[in-house]
């Protein structure tokens, strides 16, 4: 098993934000981008961190990532929005939605958009904690063509579709749920493949549909809790792409594409205005008590406290951002491949 190299955060970031410069996209575009990228890391998502960065190159490279799209509204009412993304790097035009629908539930109560056609949009928790910092409650989910195995099939038929919903807590921190609808996401596949270890049985398969723990071999990812994984993803597909007339699941289930692995995304971004329903402050209270009762349950054999959806991340964030961010040598080496195409240097090693 390779080790790991750490780096200081903002060096790290910022020749991250240096690659992005050099591929095009504008200063503001590539701050938000390389911010994204390093709050994965910094909340031990290494999966959508930096090893991300390699991958947005190819992208580019092959027209499937834009780095100077054209975002722009297609629809609108009160309190909906169509956001055509043009390719958009994820994070750019993921935050541009989550602003414009915190901006209609302050209006109306909810924000909902649908964002068609944008790339990858990285962790997905980053969007809904921006409405968790503002009192409000954000949900935002993602589809893409299939990479995932329905329940009962051997070969992908739906997305993982991740979703992440997030809601502000007062004394303790806020409450996020970001997850995929597949045991794990492929970039932990890519993380182990860096790390030269094996995946747990039950990641994926391969492309005949059988288990392995290669993460070379891995063609396709497996639902968490089989049928309800799968049904959720149908559904994320169904309340997104077909809702604005786009499908990225019809046309490779019926021939008429097909599914190449290339991040082409639509994309719900939703906020609610917890003031349209009750007081903020009453609301965070029963947050808090909520919390405090589920910390004081007495633990199952060996667990030493019952933690909260995100805090994990909460405290993985607070460590790394004083010692630094590990990363995988195999990662390093493909960053050191994007520093060399571009005539930079990787940030120093801690």
């Amino acid at each position: 098993m390779g080790s790991e190299i750490k780096f200081a955060r903002e060096p790290l970031q910022q020749f991250v934000k240096e690659v992005l410069l050099r591929l095009g996209l504008p200063p503001a575009d590539a701050a938000i981008e390389a911010e994204v990228l390093l709050w994965a890391n910094l909340r031990g998502m290494d999966s959508h961190g930096v090893q991300q960065l390699p991958f947005y190159v190819r992208e580019v490279d092959g027209g499937y990532m834009n780095p100077k799209p054209d975002i722009r509204v297609l629809n609108e009412t009160p309190a909906t929005l169509v956001i055509e993304g043009e390719l958009a790097f994820g994070a750019v035009v993921t935050t541009f939605a989550m602003k414009k629908v915190m901006q209609k539930a302050k209006e109306v109560g909810i924000g909902w958009a649908i964002i068609r056609n944008t790339s990858h949009q990285g962790a997905m928790g980053y969007y809904s904690l921006m409405a968790a910092d503002n009192d409000m409650a954000g949900i935002n989910f993602t589809c893409t063509p299939p990479a995932m195995v329905p329940y009962g099939a051997r070969v992908a038929g739906v997305d993982n579709s991740p979703i992440s919903i997030a809601v502000p807590a007062g004394r303790h921190r806020h409450v996020i749920l970001d997850m995929a609808t597949s045991v794990a996401a492929l970039g932990k596949i890519a993380i182990a493949r860096d790390k030269g270890i094996p995946i747990p049985e039950g990641w994926g398969v391969d492309s005949e549909g059988r288990p392995v723990t290669d993460p070379a071999r891995v063609a396709y990812l497996l639902p968490v809790g089989g049928p309800k994984g799968s049904g959720l993803a149908l559904m994320f597909e169904c309340l997104s792409s077909v809702m604005i007339a786009n499908p990225l699941l019809e046309p490779v289930l019926d021939g008429r594409q097909k599914s190449e692995g290339h991040q082409v995304q639509n994309s719900v971004v939703a906020a609610i205005d917890i003031a349209t329903f009750t007081d903020v402050d009453t609301y965070k209270e029963h947050i808090d008590n909520l919390l405090d009762g589920l910390k004081a349950l007495p633990t199952a054999e060996g667990f030493n406290e019952v933690l909260f959806p995100g805090e994990r991340g909460n405290r993985t964030y607070d460590h790394r951002w004083q010692h630094g961010l590990p990363l995988p040598e195999g990662t390093v080496r493909r960053l050191k491949s994007v520093a060399d195409r571009f005539n930079l240097s990787l940030p120093p090693e801690l």
